[in-house]
């Protein structure tokens, strides 16, 4: 078990009724000018950005606001975000949306501040130092970004997909009601549910198998979203399977299934390159990628894959052959994956496979020329990212 700190400092206010605390909330964080942050007409044609400008107006909080947030948020969005904060004098940001929105509003927050480009950040050219207060309205369960500490940001010049992390854009507050997630397309959910794994499964698959508290926290997310997660494909305006699923989203991601644990996330990173040069969903991708890891690396430690596919997925032990058990449990996942619509390999995901040549050029930004190395669980280098990319474009 490895040493570790905890910190999980966003207020959260869940429920039916959670939207009618904004204005309190926004006060009670000091915020007197809020950034309202948004994406797509969605918010504005279900009433959601009816509701937050009348709770700011009856707080006395003055708002400016900024829609046209996309799926894998530009940064060019994010530089004009900070340019209005800075022109308007907003000393808060609210964003009313999913992932997406929250981590564009966190990097207009450490951007704010700084006097240089904010793509600097995500190139590891600068550290966050003053940053604006933000909080978020959810509406999409998946990203978990209302309770962690990272943002994911894309480059539209080369289309580069990059992310930064800093305690000091933690949401002060997050409004979740599971009512506000009922008109969410099927796909979109999906991709959600498949986020809100892999935020689990990048931490559960570790070498560190000290923490056994950890681990049954994280089985019982795994489990909980395998158990709802059709659920609420089934039955969308299910609040018991919508408030599930939305919970499980913020506890994935918000560290606690990390503690004592070294995390792997090789598969968030080898998909961050898909979506930023085939601008997919980020999960549909997570789902495209995960089985060809999990086929690679199995053999680094196959206990590992043995617990989960016993304890997670249902697999009988066979206690004779280790390895047939873990490619079960494997081959589960995937079974689950296609019965929510989810792609389990590249040609599924974009329509057509890659060719070598993409794989390569994937493979080159993954590793930053050869400078960088992804995961834990197996260490990969350039030749080992190649590997795992045509193992999913079979």
């Amino acid at each position: 078990m490895k040493d570790f700190t905890y910190y999980a400092p966003t207020e959260v206010a869940f429920g039916a009724h959670s939207e009618q605390r904004i204005g309190k909330l926004v006060a009670k964080y000091g915020g007197t000018k809020v950034l309202i942050h948004y994406g797509g007409q969605s918010a504005e044609r279900s009433g959601l950005l009816g509701v937050v400008r009348e709770q700011l107006t009856a707080a006395g909080i003055a708002y400016v606001e900024l829609g046209g947030v996309v799926p894998n948020p530009r940064v060019s969005k994010v530089r004009e975000g900070i340019e209005i904060c800075r022109r308007e004098g907003v000393d808060f940001i609210l964003a009313v949306g999913g992932g997406s929105v929250i981590d564009s509003s966190k990097a207009i927050a450490f951007g704010f501040g700084y006097e240089g480009d904010v793509w600097d950040f995500f190139l590891g050219k600068a550290t966050a130092g003053e940053c604006l207060p933000l909080a978020t309205v959810l509406t999409i369960p998946a990203a978990g970004s209302e309770m962690s500490d990272g943002c994911v940001v894309t480059n539209e010049e080369g289309w580069h997909k990059r992310g930064y992390s800093t305690n000091k854009v933690r949401c002060k507050f997050a409004i979740m009601n599971p009512e506000r997630t009922y008109t969410l397309p099927p796909y979109q959910t999906a991709c959600g549910i498949v986020d809100i794994m892999m935020h689990t499964m990048e931490r559960y698959f570790s070498h560190e198998d000290e923490m056994s508290l950890t681990d049954n926290i994280a089985e019982a997310i795994l489990r909980t979203v395998l158990d709802w997660g059709p659920v609420v494909m089934r039955e969308p305006e299910n609040y018991r399977a919508r408030a599930q699923i939305m919970w499980a989203g913020s506890l994935a991601h918000n560290d606690l299934t990390g503690c004592g644990t070294i995390g792997d996330w090789a598969t968030h990173h080898l998909e961050h390159e898909l979506s930023a040069i085939f601008d997919v969903a980020h999960g549909a991708g997570l789902a495209a990628v995960w089985g060809s890891w999990a086929r690679y690396v199995k053999n680094e430690d196959i206990s590992r894959f043995v617990r989960f596919a016993v304890n997670v997925m249902g697999v009988e032990n066979d206690f004779v052959d280790p390895e047939r058990t873990a490619l079960k449990g494997i081959e589960k996942m995937e079974e689950f994956y296609r019965s929510i619509g989810m792609p389990t390999s590249i040609p599924e995901l974009i329509g057509r496979p890659v060719t070598e040549e993409e794989i390569l050029q994937m493979a080159d930004k993954c590793c930053r020329q050869d400078t960088h190395t992804e995961g834990n669980f197996k260490v990969l280098y350039r030749k080992e990212m190649e590997d795992v990319y045509r193992l999913a474009n079979k």
